[in-house]
């Protein structure tokens, strides 16, 4: 019997606070039935960044507005719904414990089935659900706090190729924007000004390319931008505009060539698993970036492997994706109960070796 599945999902990991609603008839194309996000720039504007207690305070306050605001644009109430999903990790804690704690009121309220979602699964997943790619793809997670290639085996089954071994590219691009003067969040406003730069004028480092494997670092790159900045204003008492454009111009060309030789070699190792139709799939907010998509498709277009991406705004944190990510576990007969932990750090790869450490709280990533 075909079994058609709608999942409500929460999104609370950092500073978007979201809700949605994804039905999918099996065997169809999932459908997004509403998608409501509530971002918290401006609550974070004058700090430069986010700020966790803030964000899970707006939090709280927010996700009960995204969840009715949801049901009213599906045009559905909660006894049409068939499971929620959430995000459980990884995250600012607050967040995700604000997340965690509304879906667990739902669901006991409802005694609807309830899900806990990596939220680095949700947009690992996100080109199923947007493009209905099958398995094993290869996946570039590129975001705020992740970057990582990993081949995407099943919905619970990832291997990691590489990743960052510190910052992550648009940790990167916000502390550039902060260098620079520029706001929040960096990685639109760096782009913006890089376009209006000359990428050559500055030669910063491409970090790692002297080394194999498909591992990646930024911080050394951020440093060398910062190294530069002082001497310009050394030499002429401030930056020009032009100045500023030529940095961003400059350290966004190291990160695209960077990522580009990096997929090169994630690509060559994903083929060895010989799939029939090879894909390669970008997620994340920083692949709204579009010198990074362009340069992507033309190291897929060398391999012969499809290039896909979702549309923007499913690039970013969103519900859509964890209420997809739930849905595929639902479907495979995967459930938590009201103990589900909300966690901090929640490595998709469980088996390799942290590529940031462990602790008191587990491995990072």
């Amino acid at each position: 019997m075909v079994q058609t599945l709608t999942v409500l999902g929460l999104e609370s990991s950092c500073d978007d606070t979201a809700a949605a609603i994804v039905r999918q008839t099996e065997g169809a194309p999932a459908e997004i039935l509403s998608s409501i996000v509530h971002g918290q720039t401006e609550l974070h504007s004058a700090f430069g960044g986010v700020v966790p207690e803030i964000a899970a305070r707006a939090h709280a306050e927010k996700l009960d507005v995204c969840v009715v605001q949801a049901l009213e644009k599906a045009d559905m109430a909660l006894s049409d719904i068939d499971a929620i999903a959430v995000t459980a990790g990884p995250g600012l804690i607050g967040g995700v414990i604000s997340g965690v704690m509304c879906a667990k009121g739902l669901s006991a309220a409802t005694g609807l089935p309830l899900i806990g979602v990596n939220h680095l699964a949700g947009h690992a997943l996100t080109p199923r659900l947007t493009d209905g790619i099958a398995f094993p793809y290869l996946m570039l997670l590129v975001s705020g706090g992740h970057c990582q290639y990993l081949i995407a085996h099943s919905p619970e089954d990832f291997t990691r190729l590489g990743g960052t071994i510190d910052d992550a590219p648009g940790e990167a691009f916000d502390k550039t924007a902060r260098l620079l003067g520029l706001p929040q969040p960096g990685g639109p406003s760096v782009e913006a000004e890089a376009k209006l730069g000359d990428p050559n004028r500055f030669r910063f480092p491409r970090p790692l390319l002297d080394r194999p494997g498909c591992d990646l670092s930024f911080s050394g790159l951020k440093t060398a931008l910062m190294r530069t900045r002082d001497q310009i204003v050394a030499e002429k008492g401030g930056l020009t505009r032009q100045d500023r454009a030529d940095l961003c111009a400059g350290f966004q060309q190291a990160v695209v060539d960077t990522l580009a030789e990096k997929t090169r070699r994630a690509i060559a190792l994903y083929l060895q698993q010989d799939p029939d139709d090879p894909v390669v799939a970008v997620a994340g907010g920083v692949a709204a970036n579009s010198a990074i998509r362009t340069v992507l498709e033309t190291v897929c277009a060398e391999f012969g492997a499809r290039f896909t991406a979702p549309p923007l705004a499913l690039c970013t944190d969103n519900a859509a994706m964890i209420a997809y990510a739930g849905l595929e576990r639902f479907r495979r007969g995967a459930s938590d109960g009201l103990d589900l932990m909300a966690r901090p750090r929640w490595p998709l790869d469980q088996s390799s070796p942290a590529m940031l450490g462990s602790g008191k709280k587990g491995a990072k990533a």
